[in-house]
């Protein structure tokens, strides 16, 4: 960044990370020192070449920066993690957030003493990464009541008890090379939900590698297939017998994903803004230009609103941890409507650097896009808050 960039007033225009305490500043800025020397050169390389940067997950580790317990930080501190991994690299930020969010919240909300003492050490230290296995490649908005894969319990003659799980799951995050995945399945008895901790080596799971994306690149998802995979008793979660019981973790997460989209505003806005004050046309720079001007204004502005609803979010979460679904679902759909047209504005301004990675907005457009899909697609989150604010459902 030229010295005149670093002049200007900061993304974060109505000073939102003031309301963060001391020591949360301090590891904020921690986590920028690592994200500028780690991640930033390397992000658009990795994602051009569609590889996963498994060697960094030490040194993010070290930093601390989550856990089931979120280490005594605030809701909003939490947040802007996320927010600031996807301000430099959404990639990143979605393995974080798979890992921690959902994986390693699991383990802490449903897991055993036996299951957190025998696994969430390793996975919080990230010596070893999780997954959570929900979507299959026939239902997505509707697996809660489509659910295809299978759990068969089987009791031998000792009485000891395991699980054959049978099915499939796609589009499963940090899947090609995670060592366990929380995978949902309904049970062919009794019809309810389980959850299980498996082992994403056991015979009978295969794993391949989902090609041909056109976003999150770096990030490895998977198509994976279960045929008669046995799981023993000690690795199912006791504590899960419904769909319900994911909603604590879907909340959380889709709390997350709508910070990933307040993170893309302020990336795409950083990149725009740099570009318009640096490149010069018809001998003068960019942002002379007043349709330049505008269209950075109004990234600014979708980014605040997207920032100051996220804040209260955080608030609400301190304040009442059972925070709304549709609360929560609203945030989603509209902080990812306005990312979405502020990286079109951001794209715009690029010009024709905008359609290619060397110049970051390509990549910022793109994974902007898997930020509106998925954890509840916009248009399942508007019918979510459509149902708490008129009382009748247009989802079914």
């Amino acid at each position: 960044m030229t010295a005149a960039l670093d002049s200007l007033p900061s993304a974060d225009f109505y000073s939102y990370e003031r309301l963060l305490s001391a020591p949360e500043r301090d590891k904020l800025a921690q986590l920028r020192e690592f994200l500028a020397t780690e991640v930033e050169p390397y992000a658009t390389g990795w994602w051009d070449e569609a590889e996963f940067p498994s060697h960094i997950l030490p040194k993010l580790a070290a930093l601390e920066l989550s856990g089931p317990d979120r280490r005594a930080f605030s809701s909003l501190f939490a947040g802007l993690v996320v927010a600031e991994m996807t301000r430099v690299d959404t990639s990143l930020a979605t393995f974080f957030l798979v890992h921690h969010d959902l994986f390693v919240q699991a383990l802490h909300d449903f897991g055993s003493a036996e299951q957190k003492e025998r696994l969430l050490p390793d996975a919080l230290a990230l010596r070893t990464t999780g997954a959570f296995a929900l979507t299959e490649p026939d239902h997505g908005s509707d697996v809660a009541g489509g659910m295809a894969t299978t759990a068969t319990k089987v009791v031998a003659a000792d009485g000891a008890v395991h699980w054959v799980l049978n099915g499939a799951k796609r589009w499963i995050g940090n899947g090609t090379f995670c060592d366990y995945m929380l995978l949902w399945a309904k049970d062919a008895e009794t019809g309810q939900i389980r959850g299980f901790i498996l082992d994403a080596n056991l015979p009978g799971v295969t794993r391949t590698k989902i090609e041909h994306k056109i976003a999150l690149r770096t990030v490895q998802n998977a198509h994976i297939l279960l045929a008669d995979v046995r799981v023993a008793e000690r690795d199912r979660f006791a504590s899960i017998g419904s769909f319900s019981d994911t909603n604590v973790l879907l909340r959380g997460s889709r709390i997350m994903v709508a910070w990933q989209a307040v993170g893309q505003q302020l990336g795409a806005f950083d990149v725009a803004r740099a570009y318009a004050v640096e490149r010069e046309q018809f001998g003068r720079p960019l942002a002379r230009f007043q349709l330049i001007q505008r269209q950075l204004v109004q990234m600014l502005g979708n980014a605040t609103a997207s920032l100051g609803m996220m804040v209260r979010i955080a608030q609400l979460q301190d304040e009442e941890p059972g925070a709304v679904m549709a609360q929560v679902a609203l945030a989603k759909a509209f902080t990812t409507e306005r990312m979405r047209e502020s990286v079109a504005h951001g794209r715009s301004i690029l010009g024709g650097n905008g359609i290619v990675t060397d110049y970051k907005m390509a990549k910022i457009f793109a994974d902007a896009e898997a930020i509106y899909t998925y954890e509840g697609s916009q248009e399942i989150n508007t019918l979510i808050a459509g149902r708490a604010i008129t009382g009748v459902s247009a989802i079914t």
